[in-house]
């Protein structure tokens, strides 16, 4: 019953892969994905900013609420956004909070939704929600930032570190803290993902061996409760593999994206 301005940038032409930004975060993180030329010719590559996140205004009115993201509103969002761009046969790839939402898009939208890649995606994550990232005596714009920076791996390139740096430290006051509510609090999908059609819906998960928050054991626990899920470990990332390495995780998404594709034609 709202309406929403909603930024989104895109690149590239054939079927439609929606990128999910990561808690606190925005659509930037897609940066190099967007401006990747193999991905292009295959892929119309589309990255949004969540409301209140990047240039995706908040909706009027916001300054009379608290801000505290919500499974519902998120599934349904982002489903309303890919409705809205009229895209067919959309592959939805999200990290850590969007590799979360894609678990619920593909249960309750496979009609909208050919197939969900997860990256640091598990059912489950729990203990992440902590007071001190909304409190009036920490900056967030350096605590939170310094706080995540431990999540990525210890071998990626330091631009790239500090890209995923500088993308947290420019968070509008309260908006990380709001959607760990989602990621840490109100997500807990553990038994209902098993409801998911895997034939109507692929689910692939793609997890760092350094990541600490969504952990492999935990990426696996999922896939184990999914029939047909499956899971893809990247060694040498973590937490951010999207903007951590890059070419790292070019080199682990192409396969992935392969295999739906030729799964895809298996089915058609």
């Amino acid at each position: 019953g709202r309406r929403y301005r909603v930024y989104y940038e895109e690149a590239g032409t054939g079927r439609p892969l929606l990128l999910l930004h990561t808690a606190g975060a925005d659509s930037r993180q897609f940066m190099h994905m967007l401006n990747d030329a193999d991905l292009a010719a295959r892929w119309r590559l589309i990255a949004f900013d969540l409301p209140r996140h990047g240039r995706s205004m908040p909706p009027e009115g916001w300054w009379h609420e608290e801000y505290h993201l919500t499974t519902d509103f998120y599934a349904g969002f982002t489903a309303a956004f890919a409705t809205a761009l009229g895209l067919q046969g959309t592959i939805a790839l999200g990290c850590s909070m969007g590799g979360e939402i894609v678990l619920e898009l593909a249960l309750r939208r496979p009609d909208l939704f050919a197939a969900v890649v997860g990256c640091e995606s598990a059912d489950r994550v729990a203990g992440r929600r902590i007071s001190w990232t909304h409190h009036p005596e920490v900056n967030e714009s350096e605590a939170v930032p310094a706080w995540v920076d431990g999540l990525v791996a210890p071998r990626s390139p330091e631009l790239h570190r500090r890209e995923t740096w500088w993308i947290y430290s420019q968070a509008g006051a309260a908006v990380f803290n709001g959607d760990i509510d989602f990621y840490s609090t109100d997500w807990n999908a553990q038994d209902r993902v098993g409801g998911i059609d895997t034939s109507a819906c692929p689910v692939h998960l793609m997890t760092g061996d350094y990541d600490y928050s969504c952990t492999l054991e935990l990426s696996q626990a999922t896939v184990e409760r999914i029939p047909g899920a499956r899971l893809h470990p990247m060694p040498g990332l973590g937490h951010f593999p999207i903007t951590e390495n890059p070419p790292l995780f070019k080199q682990y998404l192409l396969p992935v994206l392969d295999e739906i594709e030729e799964a895809s034609k298996r089915s058609t």
